[in-house]
Parts: structure tokens; sequence; C-alpha cells
């Protein structure tokens, strides 16, 4: 086995959520989440469609992001029944446990030669470079996709259209053990079948 071999098994084996509880508070170096952002860059996409589209709150910018998130959820939910006050509470004080959070959209291809479910899986091979970026770099990330991810009408805060997908947020912080426990797995054997 190579080095580059051995350094790739050992990196994605390392891989996990980090979530901000384990947060030390420390801001990261803008440089990182820009080097995130061009290895996610290289996903794979069909047809070169490239149809990630991220933006970056840091600073006052996640107090934006945090008013935003907290009173677009009251709104929606207010008018449909379902407003809890503990998860607007939530939505309004968790974001400042991070050092950066990044929105994760999905631009749609508007030739129709795409479709779009292989638009989100290139959306979704990008946020994994930038999972396996953060964890090179000792850094601790995880993808919430609950919150507004689901609200169209959430979709033109992170510069997203109509046609457009809003797919979750990817919260970052500085931790003090990235290599904390390794996520448990079934065994691959009950997810894999050779054809021999």
């Amino acid at each position: 086995m190579t080095e580059l071999q051995n350094a790739m098994d050992n990196l994605i084996q390392m891989r996990r959520s980090v979530y901000p509880k384990e947060y030390t508070g420390e801001k990261i170096d803008d440089s990182i989440i820009l080097k995130m952002l061009e290895n996610a860059d290289r996903a794979p996409t069909h047809k070169r469609t490239e149809p990630w589209r991220f933006q970056v709150f840091t600073g006052n910018g996640i107090a934006r992001f945090a008013e935003f998130q907290s009173e677009c959820y009251k709104k929606v939910t207010i008018q449909d029944g379902t407003f809890k006050q503990e998860r607007f509470e939530n939505l309004r004080t968790k974001p400042f446990e991070a050092s950066h959070i990044i929105s994760v959209g999905m631009k749609r291809d508007t030739s129709g030669s795409v479709p779009e479910w292989e638009e989100l899986a290139a959306v979704f091979c990008a946020v994994q470079n930038i999972f396996l970026t953060a964890t090179a770099y000792g850094i601790g990330c995880y993808l919430s996709t609950g919150g507004v991810t689901g609200f169209p009408e959430a979709k033109e805060f992170f510069g997203l259209e109509a046609s457009d997908r809003l797919c979750g947020f990817l919260y970052f912080g500085m931790v003090k053990d990235i290599n904390g426990p390794k996520s448990p797995r079934r065994p691959l054997s009950e997810k894999i079948k050779w054809n021999n």
C-alpha cells in the first residue's frame, strides 16, 4: 500500500460528524474554509453543471443567519400550527456555537438534460469533500438538514430560486479531539453482494 493510499484510507475512516457541543469556540481561519470549498468544487458533476451553491456565514453573518432562520421558522410554523418554542430558541441560539456555517444549495439545471437526483448526488459529493477536508485539518463539521431546510420561504435568503433546492447547513468548529469515537456501522457484509 502506498503512502497516499494509506493516508486516504485513514482520512475516510476518521471522518465523523462533530456537533457544536464539542466545539471550543476558537475561530477557524477563513483560508481553511476556502480550501474546503475549493475541494468541494472538484466533486463529480454530470454534464459539468456544477450545481452546488454555498453561502458562508461567520462573525456578524452568523447573527443574521440565526435571526433569519428562527424568524422564518416561526412565521411558517405559526401559520401551519406546528410551532414549538424550544425549536425556535434552538434555531436562534445554536448557530453562535459555530465558527462558520455554510448553507448548501443545489442550483437546478434549467436545460432539463440532467435529472434532479443526479444534481443532488453531485451536491452531496461536494459535501463529502468538505467533510474530508475538515477532517484533514482537524476541524469539527456536521451537516444539519433540519430547521428551515425544507421551507420554500427560506430559499431567497440563501440566494436560491424556486426551482433550486436548499439542502442543509454545514456547521464548523475547532475541537479538542478530532479523533473521537468512530460512528458505529453495521457489518459491511450486510450491505454488499458479490456477483462473480
